[in-house]
């Protein structure tokens, strides 16, 4: 199916579901009941989507909702970043965006301040300032070339100097079965503005459908099987690889439905979860830290070429002793670092070298997931 016909049945089949809830548009999902409790109905009943990534959220967060619909994810988000927090939700559909903003001064009473900010965008084009581009065509419309010409400059312009999304300005990306409604030819594109967004360090939850083998050309075609989440679902393992290829780590599926939702042709389609990390930086230093690998495999390798032997305290950079410890390696490891804070420079240990005992002994123990001492 061609870019502008997928984007014109996306947009069709949710104006439409923004007016009476689509029940082919959703799958079944546990949602926290004390964050849907805040919501109005109407943002419940015309949700749709195939998982739960506000349970990815912490307080303090900046986080965008890729596709954010009706404002549910967004608002069960912000009862969680707190007062510090922020959430900010990109459609680009206009009766989602209306519905969404329709509420936004009662959930900003009950929160207690206003931490939600909705935008006309194209996730796939996370700079784009969509909502102003109609503004200056409404002032300026276009009458020949020269006119497109000083659109075009104009949105050069717009996207460099005033972003609607700023790089490196977001703590977490999430959404909620969107990514597959983009159009094949832009998903490099939307992953790299993923990335650019986020901080360093900054983390990916992605709820969406992916099936079991390729989908054939045929399937594709199908503009309702399209706009259902289903016929351009990332084949399960492409969409692992689609993160990797565009500099994410600790890339992994968090949520894996062991039923499938749908089973067409043959091709099973099941809701997953994907987080991701991007790296803090480059300029690593040897800070004397070390990782140990609790099992329970005789070793396990990182995307940044690190080896972990079981039980070995392997030598580590700072901020891959920092990454490994926050979270997204499901807490595989021990950290050591030494009692006094140490600087030997860039870090050029080779794979797979051991840190001396001697070199932490008497530092600070860190475990992702710490439990009670013994008696």
């Amino acid at each position: 199916m061609e870019k502008s016909n997928v984007y014109e049945n996306v947009q069709d089949r949710y104006s439409q579901g923004a007016q009476q809830r689509q029940e082919a548009l959703c799958c079944p999902v546990d949602y926290d009941q004390s964050l849907l409790t805040a919501l109005p109905q109407e943002i419940i009943d015309k949700d749709y989507g195939c998982g739960d990534p506000s349970r990815y959220v912490r307080e303090g967060d900046h986080v965008l909702d890729l596709g954010s619909g009706g404002g549910k994810i967004c608002y069960m988000a912000a009862q969680l970043v707190g007062d510090q927090g922020h959430v900010t939700g990109v459609d680009m559909t206009d009766e989602m965006l209306t519905l969404s903003r329709k509420y936004k001064p009662e959930m900003a009473a009950a929160l207690g301040s206003d931490r939600v900010t909705f935008h006309k965008g194209y996730i796939q084009d996370l700079a784009l300032d969509v909502g102003a581009t109609e503004q200056y065509l409404a002032e300026q419309p276009i009458k020949n070339a020269a006119d497109l010409q000083a659109l075009l400059r104009w949105q050069s312009e717009q996207r460099c100097n005033e972003p609607l999304i700023r790089d490196n300005s977001i703590s977490l990306v999430i959404s909620n079965c969107v990514l597959n409604l983009v159009a094949e030819t832009d998903r490099k594109q939307m992953i790299s503005e993923i990335y650019r967004v986020l901080a360093p360090g900054g983390r990916v939850a992605i709820s969406d459908i992916v099936a079991d083998e390729r989908v054939p050309g045929e399937l594709k075609d199908d503009p309702e099987l399209w706009s259902g989440c289903i016929s351009g679902a990332f084949q399960e393992a492409d969409f692992l690889n689609a993160f990797v290829d565009a500099g994410f780590v600790a890339v992994a599926y968090d949520k894996w439905d062991s039923a499938p939702w749908q089973v067409v042709d043959g091709i099973e389609f099941r809701s997953v979860t994907l987080t991701a990390m991007k790296p803090v930086g480059d300029d690593d230093y040897d800070g004397g830290h070390a990782l140990l690998y609790k099992g329970p495999y005789v070793q396990v390798k990182d995307d940044g070429g690190n080896v972990y032997y079981r039980g070995e305290r392997m030598a580590v950079s700072k901020h891959t002793y920092d990454a490994q410890l926050g979270g997204a390696y499901n807490d595989d490891f021990i950290g050591f670092e030494p009692a006094q804070p140490l600087n030997n420079g860039p870090f050029r240990s080779p794979e797979g070298t051991r840190r001396a005992a001697s070199v932490t002994k008497g530092g600070i123990h860190n475990a992702s997931t710490q439990k009670n001492s013994c008696c």
